[in-house]
């Protein structure tokens, strides 16, 4: 019988798709599209684990499935090459970090091809391709050159704004834009500098320069965004992180708040991912108040959702980075104000945020006027309040929040009480209902709806606030002081920021001599010799030259990391195109992405920023979908099977794990490459990797085996737990790597893995293929005889079985019934083709290489990856007789094979007939025979 050789069988049909290009998607045609895309990896150096491939597989059985249900499938894959790893190693040895990205997506493609993924890769991409970032760098542009219009509830290109001023002012705007510090007219406009006009522009565009408070890591030396952060430290490195006031480029994500908000209900998405975004995005009803300051002209500014508890402020709090602490703060104060504000700077947003325990803050030595009561409160700061939410001030309210409460009694704070009849005395009283207000003037005996309408009444009508929305969301800073990234199309010209023209983009990345900041401070791109702009010959010159009247000073820094990954799904529509980002058919034929398999990390970065830039693009006609992802899975995580040495407390004596119950031991991480399947450690190479037990006395089980313990840990190089795919595939074949991944439990879930039970799932795989072979004098075996019932009834519950399962991505379930099947159609022997041939087409998505093998085999010369999907028939699943159970006094003592179509009465004559119905009476006559068709027969005797 022919032999099941994986090695070569995958060679083979990996060759033939790449040769053939199989799984090109043509863009346009007559035919039903389906976009199935993963989240595209980062290529660090390590290379891909067991782990990576997870989602790979889903999203590669979902879209072969497709493919063979008719479907014109696009099922790109690239890079997100632009990043920190990479610029930290050419820190480290000078090597240019494009080289370093390119050794890395080698590695990465050639890992991928071995696991014969259906990706159409004549439509690669990669962030860090000039090519591809020329149209992120047009999309910046396009971004500065908008704003977005309150009225219409779009972006629009800027001119438009322009125009508005220059025909009828300020006045122009219908809705009231807090955006501006003082309306102008017609004259003014127009007497405005360049500068001036800029900085009026600046409120508006959608891509902005501001001081904004960043997260500042010194060693990395580069801002991050908070979801870069961890636990007060940067996740990659976990170094100190500090907050600073820098000039970036940030994107008025905000202005799309209410639309992103709005847009999560139509997404099919796990609501457990909607739920985290619509909790960043923070969407919450009430005030904006303004409190003067006694003795300044300044006012600060306070949003509430809860307006009605006004007259039960006792303190106002001001985030430490507010800008109006160093100006109010008095003489008095001033020192202890600048050491909570600089002790402050070393705590990152999550980690105030998170820290509810400690109570800190300083008194400012200042006073603010009560709107409504007129009554003086001080004025403190706290670094519970974050200048980044809302206003960066907090109108405190003990006796209704926790915090304020908590705060107040600290510092000897007054705490008056505006609820009746409900004591705070020992916690404040948060509730909306039942509430009613007190010792609050003309609130007094008002709910909370009717107090919370008659306190903006009042407020407005003083002038001192109004009724608001307000979001947690805040703009996302767009600078890092990085080199390997992409580089703005900025220049400046007395100041203000300018636009490279498009049809000079892409602006490329110019050598560096290292790629650290310089000793100034600036980002890497100050130390490049050729970065200024000359406006007359449109190109980069030499920084010398600066001084020349058409030579400008470039950006020194770059996008972050999410800017390329923020619109690439639609660069796969059409990568070849060169005169525009993709082309409106191929872009109106696609639309957006049906499928995207990914990490739920992402929630709050990559899947936000997209959503923003998609609907940026929709507004200004780009695109024709407001949102990129339809439909989203969060697949689980591959966790790892740590291995851990047992050591004594002092190092000096290894233990097995068996011996170790009864002593006080340690466990020190080993790599599991030198564990076997059993638990037992290479000890000799253990101690050529950790030369410093050496000299340790070992206790060994009584074989003489040294046995490791073992732990479910996250697959990290850190824990060395990290299994490598090549290993597998080169030992079982990435069939059985795939079937193996999926078997592990349901896509969404996180779960264990154990290179233990690989074994069973590379078994089924030669049962799989020795059901073709079995008792053929010349290696295979199939006929075209007509299949028994019994073979049409397995084919068709599997065919009806998996085609549920692929639906609701319960591809666990779908490889157990492979295996049932298999094992069914073997004890048939089953060698039809009308059962083998759409067997392979089912298993064809999960395992492609044994499919296509034996769909060769079976004589044709076509892809079975273009084979129509087998047809569930409920006709062959249809039983035709019935096996009962015959029962003697409740007791079955045999089974009987009847027809369905036999009345009560043929059935109990049937079986009164049976020679063992006779045998178990013994000549005696029942009482009584029961009969249930369809299900039982009992005699009672």
């Amino acid at each position: 019988m022919s032999k099941y050789t994986f090695r070569s069988i995958e060679e083979k049909w990996q060759k033939y798709w790449a040769e053939n290009q199989t799984f090109a998607a043509k863009n346009a045609v007559d035919q039903p599209k389906f976009y199935v895309l993963d989240m595209f990896p980062y290529p660090s150096g390590a290379g891909l684990h067991v782990g990576h491939p997870l989602g790979y597989i889903a999203s590669d059985i979902y879209a072969r499935y497709k493919r063979h249900k008719g479907f014109n499938v696009l099922h790109p894959q690239g890079y997100d090459s632009f990043g920190l790893p990479a610029e930290q190693y050419a820190i480290q040895t000078g090597q240019h970090p494009s080289k370093t990205t390119r050794d890395n997506i080698a590695r990465y493609r050639e890992q991928l091809d071995r696991m014969g993924f259906s990706f159409d890769w004549a439509r690669e991409v990669r962030t860090s391709d000039p090519d591809y970032y020329r149209w992120t760098q047009w999309i910046f542009i396009e971004l500065y050159n908008s704003w977005y219009d309150p009225d219409l509830n779009q972006a629009r290109p800027i001119q438009a704004l322009i125009e508005i001023f220059e025909s009828e002012g300020s006045a122009g705007l219908k809705q009231t834009m807090d955006a501006l510090e003082s309306d102008f007219d017609v004259a003014q406009w127009k007497n405005f500098s360049d500068l001036e006009k800029e900085a009026v522009l600046s409120h508006f565009r959608l891509t902005y320069l501001a001081e904004s408070e960043v997260n500042w890591c010194p060693e990395l030396g580069t801002v991050l965004a908070n979801d870069e952060i961890v636990n007060g430290v940067s996740e990659r490195g976990g170094h100190p992180v500090v907050r600073k006031k820098m000039k970036q480029w940030s994107m008025r994500i905000s202005a799309y708040a209410q639309r992103l908000l709005d847009g999560l209900d139509q997404l099919d998405w796990p609501e457990p991912l909607k739920e985290s975004q619509r909790h960043w995005i923070g969407r919450s009803s009430g005030a904006s108040v303004c409190f003067d300051v006694a003795g300044h002209s300044d006012q600060i500014e306070v949003f509430t959702t809860r307006p009605d508890t006004i007259f039960g402020v006792s303190f106002l709090t001001l985030a430490p980075e507010h800008e109006l602490v160093s100006k109010i703060t008095t003489s008095a104060q001033a020192k202890a104000v600048e050491q909570y504000v600089e002790a402050t700077a070393q705590r990152s947003e999550r980690e105030r945020m998170a820290d509810v325990k400690t109570i800190s803050g300083v008194f400012t030595g200042a006073h603010a006027i009560h709107p409504l009561s007129g009554a003086e409160i001080p004025i403190w700061i706290g670094d519970y309040v974050l200048a980044g939410y809302g206003t960066g001030a907090v109108m405190a309210v003990p006796c209704g929040d926790q915090r304020d409460f908590d705060f107040a009694r600290h510092f000897d704070l007054p705490i008056p009480n505006i609820f009746q009849n409900i004591e705070v005395t020992q916690e404040a009283y948060t509730l909306k209902e039942p509430c009613v207000i007190d010792n609050s003037e003309f609130l007094n005996d008002l709910n909370y709806a009717k107090a919370f309408k008659a306190a903006i009444e009042a407020l407005e009508a003083k002038g001192y606030g109004k009724g608001t929305v307000n979001f947690r969301l805040r703009d996302a800073v767009f600078s890092r002081q990085r080199y390997w990234g992409e580089p703005f199309p900025v220049y400046y010209k007395n100041g203000v920021p300018r636009m490279i023209e498009f049809e000079h983009l892409p602006l490329t990345l110019p050598e560096v001599s290292a790629y650290l900041p310089t000793e100034d401070g600036d980002p890497p791109l100050g130390r490049a010799n050729l970065w200024a702009w000359d406006t007359a010959e449109c190109k980069v010159v030499s920084l010398d030259a600066v001084d020349h009247q058409s030579v400008f000073p470039l950006e020194l820094n770059t996008m972050p990391g999410w800017a390329g990954s923020s619109w690439y799904f639609f660069r796969y529509m059409d990568p070849k195109n060169q005169d525009e980002f993709a082309g409106k058919e191929a872009l109106d034929y696609w639309g957006n992405v049906d499928l995207y398999i990914g990490g739920s990390e992402h929630a709050t970065g990559h899947l936000l920023y997209s959503r923003f830039w998609v609907k940026f693009l929709f507004d200004r006609g780009f695109i024709s979908v407001d949102e990129p992802f339809n439909k989203l899975i969060n697949q689980g995580m591959i966790l790892g099977e740590s291995a851990f040495v047992q050591r004594s407390k002092d190092g000096k004596t290894l233990v097995s794990a068996a011996c170790a119950k009864d002593k006080e031991v340690q466990g020190v991480h080993c790599d599991v490459s030198m564990v076997s399947v059993n638990n037992e450690l290479d000890l000799e190479a253990f101690i050529a990797w950790r030369p410093e037990y050496q000299n340790a006395t070992i206790i060994k089980e009584p074989d003489g085996s040294f046995k490791v313990k073992r732990e479910v840990e996250k697959m990290s190089k850190s824990k060395f737990n990290v299994v490598n795919p090549d290993d597998i595939c080169d030992q079982y074949g990435a069939d059985t790597l795939r079937l193996y991944e999926m078997f592990l439990g349901p896509l969404e879930q996180s779960k264990p893995w154990s290179t233990a039970g690989i074994t069973g799932v590379h078994g089924f795989l030669k049962k799989l293929w020795k059901l073709y072979h079995t008792g053929a004098q010349d290696g295979f075996l199939v006929n075209d005889e007509a299949p028994s019932p019994e073979a049409l009834k397995v084919l068709h519950k599997t065919i009806k079985k998996v085609n549920e399962d692929i639906e609701q991505f319960s591809f666990n379930t779908s490889v157990s019934t492979f295996m049932i099947a298999v094992n069914e159609l073997t004890s048939l022997r089953a060698s039809q083709r009308a059962i083998l041939e759409p067997l392979i087409v089912l298993m064809a998505p999960y395992a492609p290489h044994i499919a296509e093998e034996l769909w060769s085999k079976m004589g044709h010369n076509s892809s079975v990856s273009g084979q129509p999907y087998p047809v569930f028939e409920p006709k062959y699943l249809v039983e035709s007789s019935k096996t009962y159970p015959i029962s003697f006094n409740g007791k079955t003592r045999f089974t009987l094979e009847l027809s369905l179509e036999l009345s009560k009465d043929d059935i109990e004559a049937a079986v009164m007939a049976d020679a063992r119905t006779q045998d178990q009476l013994k000549g005696r006559m029942p009482k009584k025979v029961i009969v249930v068709p369809g299900k039982i027969v009992n005699i009672v005797g």
